[in-house]
């Protein structure tokens, strides 16, 4: 096999706006902490446009512009913001070092295809700068509230303890706080009494639904599909509003009639109310998984003698159960983060951790609100994982992908 050729190093006019742009990117994130965008833009870019004439022009050693470029960002970053920026510093030092050449000697091009043109190539990698960027602005809220959530002091903002990386600026008091006061307590239990009961009922009923409608037979499956997911697609407001009227009227006839407690039937309205918006997520997974459901499993089944409800759980159960698992962890996640129909359909009784969180921003401007946050991010996550790898179960067992 004969020796790859080296790549041609690639002109200035190349390499100098699109560092100047990464650059101009990195620098709106500094501007922004230090009071003035705009102006980080502009010095973020020219630095580094700089930086890369530097050592195109005059250096051309990238181990020696490697350190430089590391060391000099790094005091660039604890002059600013001390020991956290000393941290950020040498990462975004590191990158640009590496950028730089990455771009100068055309090392970007040594995995793609070789007959892809230049507008192609660019294309290619401006997908993934766009979707990298989309994440960044996804996750960047999510990054914050974490490390507020051990502030040492009732703030909703970095103190200059937390940002020198002092242990006195950082606190569990208010994780302590959310696992001994009463309140946030009570509406945790709540949430954990209401979310899996919820669950169950969406599940169940979320499931038949999609069985029912992966029949051929059955007349006017779009109309009825558009209905039963129409709870994710009406504003939650709407919806909210509407069961509000309806659970009102449900609450009188089994508080009146039946003579049920006020408690217990302000539970079942929300139950009610949280399986409703639950039912659309288990239906389009289970649906999902459906699709590469071979049905002649079934017809074998009854051939030999199996009923339909037998037939379900031995022979479908087993192949839909990672869709029918995936919609049961959205429609629990639904459930307990939750907080618009609880306002409209329950009581103080059935206050939720979502409604608790919310009096906390609107009447108490509690900081525990941050760990309570942190927390759920923390159980959404597990929960998502889970969720990705039933996916890829299921996909493995419909054989879409490789064991």
């Amino acid at each position: 096999m004969a020796a790859l050729t080296p790549i041609s190093r690639k002109p200035m006019s190349v390499v100098l706006p699109a560092v100047a742009i990464a650059g101009g990117f990195v620098g709106m994130f500094v501007g922004a902490g230090q009071g003035s965008v705009l102006l980080g833009i502009v010095i973020g870019a020219a630095l580094m446009a700089g930086l890369a004439w530097l050592y195109m022009n005059v250096l051309d050693n990238e181990r020696v512009a490697r350190w430089i470029t590391i060391l000099g960002m790094g005091v660039l970053g604890i002059v600013f913001a001390g020991a956290t920026g000393l941290i950020i510093g040498l990462l975004v030092g590191w990158f640009f070092a590496f950028f730089i050449f990455w771009l100068y000697e055309g090392r970007y091009r040594q995995k793609l295809l070789p007959y892809m043109t230049g507008r192609q190539v660019f294309w290619h990698y401006t997908f993934r700068v766009i979707c990298g960027a989309i994440f960044v602005f996804l996750i960047t809220p999510i990054l914050v509230v974490l490390p507020l959530s051990f502030n040492a002091q009732d703030f909703f903002t970095f103190t200059p303890e937390m940002l020198r990386l002092d242990p006195e600026g950082y606190s569990l008091k208010h994780y302590r706080d959310f696992f001994t006061n009463n309140e946030w307590q009570r509406s945790f239990k709540n949430s954990l009494i209401i979310a899996p009961i919820a669950t169950i009922i969406s599940v169940s009923l979320g499931t038949l639904a999609a069985i029912g409608l992966s029949q051929s037979h059955v007349p006017g499956k779009r109309a009825i599909m558009g209905i039963l997911i129409s709870p994710m697609i009406v504003p939650l407001i709407i919806s909210a509003t509407g069961m509000f009227f309806f659970y009102s009227d449900i609450g009188r006839f089994l508080e009146g009639t039946l003579g049920m407690d006020k408690n217990f039937v302000g539970y079942v309205k929300v139950v009610l109310a949280h399986a409703v918006l639950g039912i659309p997520f288990v239906i389009i997974t289970v649906t999902a998984t459906l699709v590469g459901f071979d049905q002649s499993l079934t017809r074998a089944a009854a051939n030999m003698g199996a009923g339909p409800v037998r037939t379900f759980f031995k022979i479908q159960m087993p192949l839909i159960l990672p869709g029918v698992i995936s919609g049961g962890l959205f429609a629990f996640i639904t459930s307990f983060d939750e907080v618009v129909v609880v306002l409209f359909v329950g009581s103080a009784s059935q206050k939720t951790l979502p409604w608790q969180m919310f009096t906390g921003l609107r009447e108490q401007i509690s900081p525990t609100i941050l760990a309570v946050a942190t927390i759920l991010v923390v159980i959404s996550i597990a929960l998502l994982t889970t969720v990705e790898l039933l996916r890829r179960r299921s996909e493995r067992l419909r054989g879409l992908s490789p064991a």
